[in-house]
């Protein structure tokens, strides 16, 4: 967590160049008499300039970005509940925040598109399918029991927790052209081939849950719970990393989204946790780097909105307002164009060309040149997403990240690998 003196600065400047991109937009003064502005609540890497200026656009509404970590998103919704008007969090947080009674369920009844967000939240299938739910499977915590319970629901009820907002499965990012074979495994991260060119990343809820897929794909352990280990199961799995460590295997530790970036660009790793964003930054540069499926499966996640349970008229209305907007297209289309998936498909897809949602979605050759938002090209014509379709991705998910029972063990463990 940020030293408070040194996020208050933080806060002050993405406050204040927030403000400074919103007033540039040029809306009719009768929406900013009329509608209010709300305090949005999350991490940088969900507040997106671009979907605040079109919601401003569309509505007249400004949001007002808060940025802070994904720790301190969860401390504030804790012990700060009035300082927001929107949460944007992980699924995973959820255990910690709806005991509080600080989240207030959202009416689904008020949610336009509700009954088309994918059955991978609700129901925890694809095409039908159950996939793998270790960890904080979204469809665990999406329900609560009423609009001020504490207690999550068993089965789909009229209040959800959040609404979803990005989400993905991630997997091991190489360097097909250094590595020169197939890798199809996620034991592959401690193969001692790739001593001093293998990279982890140094976020604990998440890396452990990496090193649990190797490790069982190693065949050393099979876990009752991946994102709920036992102590014994900790100690096993850091031992294992600390081995592989002091054997010279990591060339990093990685605990930023460009360190990442930098890592597989340059060449000085190989293989390594990654995040799909980050495969495509690398291949931006015009360098090979793939994101690489394996026959283990996928380590999810998922963010959502939430409202605070203080919220009332016309601001409420407002997120009831935002939320609606989100799903209704152009955002989910955004989103998908950065290799993220929406909520809704149905509505992200009448706002993307028929051979981009062919590439992104369903796992064809693009027919043209696939391109970023900002208009980068990303895949070439030919060229077939990493992982193929969404059923194919997210029908393949092992695990999801969460936050342990043990949490505080582990991070104490992981903190003993780190300095090994």
């Amino acid at each position: 967590m940020s030293d408070p003196k040194t996020f208050s600065l933080k806060r002050r400047t993405v406050l204040q160049g927030t403000a400074a991109i919103l007033a540039t937009g040029m809306f009719p003064a009768i929406h900013a008499q009329d509608k209010p502005v709300l305090r949005y609540l999350g991490t940088a890497v969900n507040q997106d300039k671009a979907i605040a200026e079109k919601f401003q656009a569309d509505t007249g509404i400004t949001l007002q970005y808060v940025a802070v970590t994904t720790d301190e998103v969860t401390r504030r919704a804790v012990t700060q509940p009035n300082s927001f008007d929107l949460i944007d969090t992980e699924y995973f947080s959820l255990r910690n925040i709806v005991p509080t009674g600080n989240l207030k369920g959202i009416d689904v009844k008020r949610v336009k598109n509700a009954d088309k967000i994918t059955s991978l939240f609700t129901t925890g299938t694809v095409n039908g399918k159950a996939v793998g739910d270790q960890g904080t499977a979204p469809k665990k915590v999406i329900f609560l029991e009423g609009e001020r319970s504490k207690a999550f629901a068993s089965a789909p009820t009229e209040w959800m927790t959040l609404i979803p907002t990005t989400y993905n499965a991630d997997t091991l990012g190489i360097r097909p052209d250094l590595i020169g074979r197939p890798v199809e495994s996620w034991a592959e991260l401690l193969n001692p081939e790739f001593k001093g060119k293998a990279s982890i990343l140094n976020i604990p809820s998440i890396g452990i849950m990496d090193a649990a897929m190797v490790v069982e794909a190693m065949g050393i352990h099979t876990y009752g719970d991946k994102g709920n280990m036992t102590r014994e199961e900790i100690d096993l799995t850091i031992k294992t990393l600390i081995e592989a460590k002091r054997a010279g295997q990591f060339r990093a530790l990685w605990k930023d989204f460009n360190e990442s970036v930098n890592l597989m660009a340059s060449g000085e790793v190989v293989i390594q946790s990654m995040w799909s964003p980050a495969v495509t930054a690398v291949r931006s540069q015009g360098i090979d780097c793939r994101f690489q499926p394996l026959k283990e499966g996928y380590r999810a996640w998922a963010s959502g909105f939430g409202i605070p349970a203080t919220l009332s008229g016309a601001k409420l209305d407002a997120a009831y307002e935002f939320i609606n907007w989100f799903l209704d297209g152009w955002a989910g289309a955004y989103l998908n164009r950065q290799g993220y998936y929406s909520a809704v498909l149905e509505t992200a897809k009448a706002h993307m060309e028929p051979y981009e949602w062919a590439y992104w979605m369903e796992g064809q050759p693009a027919a043209q040149d696939i391109k970023s938002p900002q208009g980068v090209v990303i895949a070439k014509a030919g060229e077939v997403r990493d992982g193929g379709s969404y059923a194919e991705r997210m029908g393949a998910i092992a695990c999801w990240n969460a936050v342990m029972d043990e949490n505080n063990y582990m991070v104490q463990k992981w903190n003993e690998f780190v300095a090994a």
